[in-house]
């Protein structure tokens, strides 16, 4: 049986979509970037067997896990379809709740997608965005940064800022794009947790870490350098670890609650 309820990464964000979802029988709910079926999954349980949840996501593994999961729980009111936001295979105005935990950052055209929630919800439909926000893990960036200085790689500095905004937007910059696709925001709530490690080589092998981040870090260095730079990383992290008893990375993020 397949457990992994809430994983590690999405459970912060998504309780807060479960915390300012409306809740009533009888809902079509989209979850875009259903990843590994959390909250989709959750959602479907807790709306009951009248209302149809519908995920959507790219990756074909995901699918095939969310297939696994549903049928291992017993869920019937949950369809996973394989698909990208930018296009999506509904109708228009067929949903009444849209949510996305953290997936809009994983989109390659945020706006289009915007566009699509716009599209695909019923007039008064709630639209429910969880994101993570530039300053995520920015006690790691930092050491980042002045090791990067260190060795000389001024080059790779301005690289880390430009893939940092690529992958994280300003809650301001993703007002504006909601309220171009024609959203009313009704809210925006923030917050923030942090994730606690004994030292370097821990921080960088667990899986979270190690598996969806590390290899982009990698990417921005030379390869003759990559080696050398996370071995001082490891150092540094460990010596924080040392004068203050852990190491730690804080992950802010924003609650996106909007009606069409």
């Amino acid at each position: 049986m397949i457990n992994d309820e809430l994983p590690l990464w999405s459970a912060p964000f998504g309780l807060m979509i479960l915390e300012t979802m409306p809740v009533r029988s009888g809902m079509k709910v989209l979850d875009i970037g259903s990843g590994n079926g959390f909250p989709m999954l959750e959602i479907a349980e807790r709306l009951g067997d009248t209302s149809e949840v519908y995920g959507l996501d790219p990756a074909e593994d995901a699918v095939n896990i969310i297939h696994q999961k549903a049928a291992a729980w017993q869920i019937g009111n949950a369809r996973i379809i394989r698909g990208v936001a930018e296009e999506m295979p509904f109708p228009d105005g067929f949903f009444d709740l849209i949510v996305a935990n953290n997936g809009i950052n994983n989109v390659q055209d945020q706006e289009k997608t915007l566009q699509e929630c716009y599209r695909v919800s019923k007039t008064g439909a709630r639209v429910i965005l969880t994101v993570n926000l530039p300053q995520t893990m920015i006690e790691f960036y930092r050491i980042f940064e002045e090791t990067l200085s260190e060795f000389g790689l001024h080059d790779a500095i301005h690289d880390m800022h430009a893939h940092i905004l690529e992958k994280r937007k300003p809650v301001e910059f993703l007002e504006n794009l909601i309220e171009k696709a024609g959203l009313t925001i009704r809210s925006v709530t923030t917050g923030d947790f942090k994730l606690r490690f004994a030292g370097g080589a821990a921080f960088l092998q667990h899986h979270l870490i190690r598996m969806p981040f590390l290899p982009p870090w990698k990417s921005l260095l030379p390869e003759i350098s990559a080696d050398k730079v996370f071995k001082r990383i490891v150092e540094k992290i460990d010596q924080i670890a040392t004068e203050t008893g852990e190491f730690f990375v804080t992950i802010p993020y924003a609650c996106f609650d909007c009606k069409k």
